[in-house]
């Protein structure tokens, strides 16, 4: 069934993996920055070009802040907020509808990590994406590459509607870190240094490092060591 993007399907429902895959989303596994693209998306469908003004005003000044300095951590929080007193239900609908579009397009995936999954999971790896994205957007993507896991800020909710707060702390930098440091405490017969992890920043260094095998992503989607 599908994969929540809240949490990783209970353990024992496949068998136990032989290592992990560790693989950040945006710009690593997918050609795309899917939260701003989400947004523009989803307030354009629902509210014409008043919405799509909207999304392009709160993302300008979202960006421009970060390039004064505001941490991405803080940038991820500031964002998860524009969700506030949406409906989860909502969300998931428009994500899928999102995804169906978006993914039609021919070069949606990087094609050079998408048959390193591929590959990592015929040699009997489980693959973990590990992304600070809405996490809505992430339940198609995990299906689509077979994922098993799913590490993911989670959000905050009242009864059905979000609050636009986050539980725990963004999966950013440390964040991500912590969330594949957590899997692997669960999967103790795997050695770290069998595990490999691709990302394409930065701020998955912390990720990267946990394991024996990191991977950078290039803008042209070619793969190398990262250079720390």
């Amino acid at each position: 069934g599908p994969v929540s993007p809240e949490r990783s399907p209970e353990e024992g429902s496949e068998p136990s993996p032989r290592r992990l895959v560790f693989c950040d989303v945006d710009d690593t596994l997918i050609r795309c920055t899917s939260p701003a693209d989400f947004l523009r998306y989803y307030l354009e469908g629902r509210h014409g070009p008043e919405g799509a003004r909207q999304a392009e005003e709160f993302l300008v000044d979202l960006y421009g802040r970060v390039a004064r300095g505001l941490p991405r951590e803080e940038a991820n929080r500031e964002y998860h907020r524009a969700w506030r007193g949406r409906s989860v239900v909502e969300l998931e609908t428009w994500a899928r509808r999102w995804y169906a579009e978006r993914s039609k397009a021919a070069d949606f995936y990087i094609a050079a990590t998408a048959a390193e999954l591929r590959r990592h999971r015929a040699e009997g790896a489980a693959v973990a994406l590990v992304s600070g994205t809405f996490p809505p957007l992430l339940g198609p993507v995990a299906e689509e590459v077979g994922a098993r896991f799913v590490l993911s800020a989670r959000l905050e909710r009242c009864g059905r509607v979000l609050t636009g707060g986050l539980i725990g702390p963004p999966a950013i930098g440390e964040g991500k870190r912590t969330l594949a440091r957590e899997l692997l405490a669960r999967h103790p017969h795997i050695d770290p240094a069998d595990c490999h992890a691709y990302g394409d920043h930065p701020s998955d260094l912390p990720m990267l490092r946990t394991v024996g095998h990191p991977v950078m992503v290039a803008p042209d989607g070619t793969l190398a060591p990262p250079v720390c």
